[in-house]
């Protein structure tokens, strides 16, 4: 389907507002991703505060081209976004939902802290435990110090 100058320009300020606005955006290939499945990834990233949307590679290029520093990724196959005003959430999200559908989606790269970052990179931020996730973590790296210590005053305790 052939879209109008008009509709073009308006779909590259979109995406530039996008660019603008998110902490992070996700650049994936959802090649083989049915309606159905694309029905509950669109309601499960919604759930978790982030906006997904399909957009054709050039204009995509066009308006990401200079928002971020160094080099967009490549765009191979069919492409769309995940973004969210949370730097982690888009990456984590996505990632989480192609690793339950044995890797339907492929995430292709991003935009992260104002810089392009490749899939490798991408992968990393999205395996990132969550806030909770890290702090009952440390809760229990703080907690064995002390059990160790209180069962040593136990047995001298015990000893006297």
């Amino acid at each position: 389907m052939a879209l109008k100058k008009s509709q073009k320009e308006e779909i590259v300020k979109e995406f530039e507002g996008v660019a603008k606005d998110s902490k992070s955006v996700v650049f994936l290939n959802f090649h083989g991703l049915n309606v159905g499945d694309e029905t509950v990834l669109r309601r499960g990233l919604r759930e978790k505060g982030v906006n997904y949307k399909v957009g054709r590679k050039t204009l995509l290029r066009r308006a990401f081209a200079g928002r971020a520093e160094g080099e967009m990724p490549e765009l191979p196959g069919e492409v769309a976004i995940a973004y969210s005003k949370d730097p982690i959430s888009s990456a984590r999200e996505v990632y989480n939902f192609g690793a339950a559908r044995k890797g339907i989606l492929k995430i292709l790269g991003g935009i992260f802290e104002g810089k392009f970052v490749g899939a490798e990179k991408m992968r990393e931020i999205a395996t990132i435990p969550s806030r909770e996730g890290l702090l009952s973590r440390l809760a229990f790296l703080l907690q064995s110090p002390m059990q160790r210590l209180a069962i040593a005053v136990s047995e001298v305790a015990k000893g006297k």
